[in-house]
């Protein structure tokens, strides 16, 4: 069964700005995906579609066999649940201690008295400890947030998603704001988790290396529409040369070769 099926899928705002333009993609269950392409492409407005934040100015989008736009109050917010995302910029309270920010993970299924309450009294203390233990920061459960380095936060976010235990793992650039060995090393984190677990994992990189490196499937995307949807060994440097035209991926922008655009390497 198909996690997601979108049908000439488009995002306009305003009048004028079309941010994704006619997508159509299927997204099995249990797959691992990454998108490239150049900033602006319409990778994150794609994903908040994807999380049904956002619903389609056009075409269809199913989440497990339900069209989004046919989904309202509590089954909405079911749909939602079930898929977790983790952001480029953490989305954590900082002065807030590490387990109260991984148990928002359960804001989704907890009563708003449960909620006030964990905020006194921190509830499911070994559950949030579990989760800190797959992302490797366990001995930070009772540290501020805002003593954490970017990296740690990050896993703190992987750790939130967790607990909210989705079918669907929704990564928009989490690793831009880290170094690249860190980087390397999360994208490994959230590809054990997906495998371990069998969720659906989709990410957005702006790393082609990490993308060909790890993923069985590669989608491109440029001005709102995907231009290519390969196996890494299929992508080609004159595919990736249209993609990023006028664009350099955030990897290669200090390896700017005194050559034609077409010797460009990108792996």
């Amino acid at each position: 069964m198909y996690q997601y099926r979108l049908e000439k899928v488009a995002k306009v705002f305003g009048r004028q700005q079309v941010a994704v333009e006619g997508i159509d993609l299927e997204v099995q269950r249990g797959e691992k995906l990454a998108l490239i392409g150049p900033s602006g492409a319409g990778k994150t407005t794609l994903f908040r579609m994807l999380n049904c934040t956002l619903r389609p100015t056009s075409g269809r989008l199913w989440v497990n066999g339900d069209e989004v736009a046919e989904l309202h109050g509590k089954r909405l917010r079911e749909v939602r649940r079930k898929i977790g995302t983790v952001y480029q910029q953490h989305n954590l309270v900082p002065r807030l201690r590490v387990i109260h920010n991984v148990l928002s993970g359960n804001l989704g299924s907890w009563s708003t008295m449960r909620s006030l309450l964990s905020l006194l009294r921190p509830l499911e203390v070994e559950l949030a400890y579990g989760a800190l233990r797959q992302v490797g920061i366990a001995e930070k459960i009772f540290s501020r947030t805002d003593e954490l380095s970017g990296g740690q936060q990050q896993r703190v976010a992987i750790a939130r998603v967790l607990i909210q235990d989705p079918d669907v793992i929704l990564a928009d650039e989490p690793v831009s704001s880290v170094d690249p060995s860190l980087a390397s090393a999360m994208v490994k984190l959230l590809l054990d988790i997906s495998e371990q677990t069998h969720k659906t994992l989709l990410i957005n990189l702006h790393s082609v290396d990490l993308a060909l490196a790890y993923f069985p499937r590669v989608i491109g995307i440029k001005k709102g529409v995907v231009l290519f949807d390969l196996s890494p060994e299929k992508i080609s440097d004159s595919l990736l040369e249209d993609l990023y035209s006028g664009h350099l991926p955030d990897n290669q922008q200090d390896k700017v070769p005194d050559e034609e655009p077409s010797s460009l390497v990108y792996h």
